[in-house]
C-alpha cells in the first residue's frame, strides 16, 4: 500500500506582461472572484477563483480533433484555458468587447456542448463551453 499525498488545489501560474490588463479581463470582465493579491518591491501577483479545477491532459491526435470541431483547424499550443460558463454566446460577446480576438464562434460539439474559442490576454488560448444536456 503506497502513502498518497492528496493534492488540494490546481493552480495554473501566468506570467503576463500587461499585468494589469490581465487582471482586469479575467477578473473584471470574465469574472473570476479575486481571493488574494499579493504586492512588493518584487513585483504583484493576484490570486483569481476559478472554480472547480481539472486537469485534462490529452495526446496530440486528440488535441488536433478538438481543434478542427471548434476551430476548424489546429491552433492550440500545449496549454489551452477551459471554461465552463452559463452562456457561450454571451461570454463570447463580452470578452471579444473587452479585447479577445474570437477565433471560432460559440459551435456545438460532438460531445453536446456549445464551445467558442479565443485569444485572451497573457498569450491564453481559452475555451468557453456551455454545457447543452
Amino acid at each position: 500500500m503506497t502513502d498518497r499525498q492528496s493534492v488540494r488545489q490546481l493552480r495554473l501560474v501566468v506570467t503576463a506582461t500587461d499585468y494589469q490588463e490581465a487582471v482586469r479581463f479575467y477578473r473584471d470582465v470574465l469574472g473570476l472572484p479575486e481571493q488574494a493579491a499579493f504586492s512588493s518591491e518584487d513585483g504583484h501577483v493576484t490570486i483569481l477563483d476559478a472554480g472547480r479545477a481539472t486537469l485534462e491532459i490529452t495526446d496530440p491526435r486528440h488535441a488536433a480533433y478538438i481543434d478542427e470541431v471548434e476551430v476548424g483547424r489546429r491552433v492550440a499550443g500545449h496549454i489551452r484555458v477551459a471554461f465552463e460558463v452559463d452562456d457561450s454566446a454571451a461570454a463570447t460577446a463580452t470578452l471579444a468587447a473587452a479585447g479577445a480576438e474570437v477565433i471560432a464562434p460559440p459551435t456545438v460539439t460532438p460531445w453536446n456542448s456549445l464551445n467558442a474559442r479565443l485569444d485572451g490576454p497573457a498569450n491564453l488560448q481559452l475555451t468557453l463551453f456551455e454545457e447543452l444536456s
